[in-house]
């Protein structure tokens, strides 16, 4: 029997909101939170790239997982990224946002060793035997140093009903057409998401399910407007979105890790948040500040 799941659509990557101290701005995390699921986005994650989860221990992942279930109680689904270069580290912080009532998990695969296949299956397949929850695979070799392969995705698909999706981070259009082609006609409800934001128009061309794009967070009009637009058929929108989406993308090379960029374009679109950043990440020069005003004045974001 398929194992259902609620993931669809466009899921902002949600940045972790901080102090100056670094620890969670609950206030801040709220004003976010509700303004994402008022501008009708169809999930959140929690704790992914652009939640600065790797700049975290395990008590302060714990505390944000934890109060985002709480906050959002249900009005969309959340999704929790429990992703370590430990396993045992991985199986805890899965059982915890379970525990906590999230609705799936993210699962990055270890960095720092890149593992044989069969390590790398065991990895998954320890999460997938201490879990009950729906479970995404997070694919990231940008940052992992290691590509999932689509065979190796498509294993782990067939052997555990409840590992559901994959984001797909990568810049080839190819391997996010060959997860599709693979493993959707085996189990039609496998959802697949493109990780960056110019790959949502061809996966849902290619019979995808959406985006988890960061760009969502502070354009959510377009990402969820096409999204809508596609799902309508009316593809003329989609491509004049897709288009518009475009020149929004060198926002990504402003800064490395860009988590600051996107946390500055939320608050020059108007949603009042404290942009501090978890180190080693440091705050947008106002240098860069000026370019990412310009980069959202030609997406038509600012005036």
């Amino acid at each position: 029997m398929a194992k259902t799941h609620p993931f669809k659509g466009i899921i902002p990557p949600v940045p972790t909101i901080v102090d100056e101290q670094g620890d969670l701005d609950k206030d801040g995390m709220k004003k976010l939170l509700d303004h994402l699921i008022e501008a009708g986005v169809h999930g959140l994650l929690i704790l992914g790239t652009g939640g600065e989860f790797s700049q975290m221990g395990l008590g302060q992942r714990k505390q944000v997982a934890e109060f985002a279930v709480e906050y959002v109680a249900k009005r969309v689904p959340v999704m929790i990224g429990t992703g370590s270069p430990s396993t045992a580290e991985t199986v805890e912080l899965s059982k915890h946002a379970q525990q906590a009532g999230a609705d799936g998990v993210l699962v990055l695969n270890p960095y720092y060793w890149p593992l044989a296949e069969d390590h790398l299956y065991a990895h998954y397949a320890r999460v997938a035997e201490a879990v009950t929850c729906p479970i995404l695979i997070y694919n990231f070799p940008l940052l992992t140093g290691q590509d999932l392969t689509p065979a190796f995705i498509k294993r782990l698909a067939m052997d555990y009903e409840h590992i559901v999706g994959l984001k797909d981070t990568v810049d080839t259009a190819g391997h996010i057409r060959e997860i599709i082609v693979q493993i959707k006609h085996n189990r039609p409800e496998f959802a697949v998401f493109a990780g960056f934001d110019d790959h949502l128009f061809n996966t849902l061309a290619l019979g995808g399910d959406g985006a988890i794009p960061a760009s969502a967070n502070f354009a959510p009009e377009i990402t969820v407007g096409l999204y809508e637009a596609f799902q309508q058929g009316d593809y003329s929108r989609a491509i004049q979105l897709h288009r518009r989406l475009a020149p929004l993308l060198a926002m990504y090379k402003l800064d490395v890790p860009f988590v600051n960029v996107i946390k500055e374009a939320i608050r020059l679109r108007g949603i009042e948040i404290s942009t501090a950043v978890l180190p080693p990440a440091r705050p947008l020069s106002e240098q860069k500040r000026e370019k990412l005003k310009q980069l959202l004045q030609k997406a038509q974001l600012l005036s």
